[in-house]
């Protein structure tokens, strides 16, 4: 059996699970607290950070990108970076344009503030950091529904590692209350269709001990 070793609301993670459900491979999920610093996990991933993946062959991938390339290289009857090489540039730019930029600007300003500080022991949230997730999140919001409005999905026709990428990022948010849907009317609705899918059912399972996700949070209809 597949090994995922992953943390819930982590989203490069959860973009992961996504893509593997998607493509219907079916593996385990193995929670990793990261902030431990197991000697067996840093002998898979030295640089310490979810997540990874364990083949059956024992073959270890870490981190999200080159797992997400990996899965598209080794699983292909389903494709999801894109069918035409201008459509696999759109998809690559906007997955790094949501594990980096909107992770950077809002993802680490809100859910590690909130979140990942309380797991790894340090301190209070940064109010400053706080502040400016807060800010951030509305263009970032306003460059999806962008998107949403003038696309089928966001990378063009075609469900792709794109979308994943960026329901990831939100879903994680989301759990946390941090999204205000009805302003982002078309947000909403993509956000709608892609959390209908069954590859997402397992994400809106997830529980983190000590914080309860809005009544919403699991409603495919909001």
């Amino acid at each position: 059996m597949r090994i995922l070793y992953h943390l819930p609301l982590c989203p490069f993670s959860r973009k992961i699970r996504l893509i593997m459900a998607e493509k219907r491979l079916s593996f385990e999920l193995m929670t990793e607290a990261v902030w431990k610093k197991r000697d067996e996990f840093l002998s898979m991933n030295p640089a310490g950070t979810v997540p990874v993946l364990v083949e059956e062959t024992g073959l270890a991938i870490c981190d999200s990108y080159a797992i997400s390339e990996y899965l598209e290289e080794a699983y292909p009857d389903t494709l999801l970076m894109g069918r035409t090489l201008a459509e696999r540039v759109e998809v690559r730019r906007l997955v790094a344009w949501f594990d980096d930029k909107f992770n950077r600007e809002i993802t680490r300003n809100l859910l590690f503030e909130k979140m990942f500080k309380r797991l790894f022991g340090n301190s209070n949230p940064n109010a400053q950091a706080l502040r400016e997730g807060y800010q951030n999140i509305k263009f970032h919001l306003d460059y999806i529904a962008y998107l949403a409005e003038n696309r089928v999905w966001l990378a063009g026709n075609n469900l792709s590692i794109a979308d994943f990428a960026a329901a990831a990022h939100l879903s994680s948010l989301d759990y946390i209350g941090d999204i205000n849907w009805d302003k982002y009317p078309m947000v909403k609705d993509w956000y709608v269709r892609i959390k209908s899918r069954p590859s997402f059912r397992a994400l809106l399972n997830d529980r983190v001990s000590g914080v309860v996700p809005p009544k919403y949070y699991a409603d495919l209809d909001f």
